[in-house]
């Protein structure tokens, strides 16, 4: 099977001026992946699945993930010259960038037909936020169809031209998406019939105060 580079130069030579890049995986397995721009990612997935050399027909797998804002420190390295005319100095310069914050989703697709892959498959939104769109990859795989549904209910991805874009496994009225990094565990838990342990611990918080009772009157006292 080509390499992820060599997918990558003819999906650019097919599709100029995509956005697509290689994203490297250090680990043993070195399953590197193709990071796509919303504009064509439908029309790439289409091509993959289409190709004569891949036919990749089968999507396994989809996978959220939530890549948090971060602070980045690069150091950089300069020659100074010596003013007093001994040997020049290398000085390190340390610099902070913010790395924006996004969600991503991971595709892993095989070919059936020719029995090879996985192409791993990367798309991301533009924040966490207000830009959490990218576009849907059921029109090509059936099988992204549920597993696009776990990653809009789990971290709040909205997948468009999705066909049936709901919660699968949080009820319709739950709020938030769990599987967030900075998701906040309610501690009323009132979904909860018959708390006990830890929950219960938290769900007392929430409870009414008790109401004092009223002290009976002594006995012989007048009213």
């Amino acid at each position: 099977m080509e390499s992820a580079e060599q997918i990558r130069d003819r999906l650019l030579a097919q599709f100029p001026g995509a956005e697509i890049s290689v994203v490297t995986n250090p680990g043993v397995a070195a399953q590197h992946s193709l990071l796509l721009g919303a504009a064509h990612a439908r029309a790439i997935a289409e091509f993959l699945r289409d190709d004569a050399n891949l036919k990749l027909d089968q999507c396994s797998n989809v996978t959220g993930i939530d890549w948090p804002e971060k602070e980045i420190i690069e150091t950089t390295k300069s020659t100074v010259p010596d003013p007093a005319g001994g040997p020049a100095k290398v000085v390190e310069l340390k610099t902070k960038r913010i790395q924006p914050g996004c969600l991503e989703v991971v595709y892993h697709l095989y070919s059936i037909a020719l029995r090879h892959g996985p192409v791993v498959l990367r798309l991301r939104t533009g924040n966490r936020t207000d830009q959490s769109t990218v576009p849907s990859l059921t029109p090509v795989w059936r099988a992204c169809e549920f597993q696009e549904r776990e990653v809009f209910d789990l971290y709040g991805v909205v997948f468009e031209g999705h066909p049936d874009l709901r919660r699968i496994l949080m009820w319709d009225a739950f709020k938030d998406h769990p599987m967030r990094r900075d998701y906040v565990e309610p501690d009323d838990y009132e979904w909860e019939p018959t708390p006990h342990g830890a929950v219960l611990e938290k769900a007392k918080a929430h409870y009414p105060a008790p109401s004092v009772a009223a002290v009976p009157a002594a006995e012989g006292a007048k009213p």
